[in-house]
């Protein structure tokens, strides 16, 4: 059986917040396992490692300029958005679908003004989502003696389906992808396509825990034991689909 409880008590996250001892001080009456999962929204993660920028100070470029007329945003959000991008995929529909820097395929790569504090302000994907998983791993057992799975969340959407899911973008300790094929279903037939992403169905998990209009960045999973792996493992890079086998691209 899942468990999955959101946390209370994560103050305003700042720029230098040493994130792991937030998290541990929130879960305070929760002791931590090391088959347990601890989720977090990318932003407390951005936050804490400075991944703002002010639009003030940004001065967008004439192809932020275009491409602003193109999908009525803030040339400024939009020069915010082509520093982020190694290409613009698609620009319609008041989007820009944006292939980024860390090789995910995702709306106006991920730099979003919702709740973030401040006028004019947005947050960024971090740099190397992966890496501040694992970071905030090891800074956990730490503090804590445990060392629990930690998913590194962010929403996107997905083609065919309508709203957005979170979805993992960093991760450590779990194995994010559950490859069956090879195996047999229940009827003896073998399985040839079925890969299972775990990490993403954690944050999916996660995210129906928590509640949108509040301050839930972080979310404890249990009973995902089974997924957690003593090393910090491959990261949610192992599920970003290579272009020669995107449909889409």
């Amino acid at each position: 059986m899942l468990n999955a409880t959101a946390i209370d008590g994560i103050p305003e996250v700042t720029p230098d917040d040493d994130l792991a001892a937030l998290i541990v001080s929130a879960l305070a009456g929760e002791p931590l396992g090391d088959g347990d999962v601890i989720v977090v929204a990318h932003k407390v993660v951005s936050k804490s490692e400075g991944r703002i920028r002010r639009l003030a100070d940004v001065e967008p470029s004439e192809r932020a300029r275009e491409l602003a007329g193109q999908v009525d945003k803030d040339p400024r959000h939009v020069q915010v958005i082509l520093d982020e991008s190694g290409e613009i995929l698609r620009a319609r529909h008041g989007i820009l679908i944006c292939l980024t820097h860390q090789g995910f395929v995702c709306a106006n790569a991920g730099v979003d003004a919702s709740n973030v504090p401040g006028e004019d302000t947005v947050v960024l994907l971090p740099t190397d989502p992966d890496l501040s998983a694992r970071r905030l791993r090891a800074r956990i057992g730490e503090l804590s003696g445990a060392h629990p799975a930690v998913v590194i969340t962010d929403s996107f959407g997905r083609a065919w389906r309508v709203g957005q899911c979170d979805v993992a973008i960093g991760c450590a300790g779990i194995e994010p992808v559950e490859d069956w094929r090879g195996r047999v279903d229940a009827n003896g037939r073998e399985l040839k396509a079925t890969v299972i992403a775990v990490a993403d169905q954690l944050a999916a998990t996660a995210d129906l825990a928590r509640a949108k209009d509040v301050s839930q960045p972080v979310v404890l999973i249990r009973g995902a034991a089974r997924h957690a792996t003593a090393e910090d493992g491959p990261g949610a890079r192992a599920l970003i689909r290579s272009k020669e086998q995107d449909l889409f691209r």
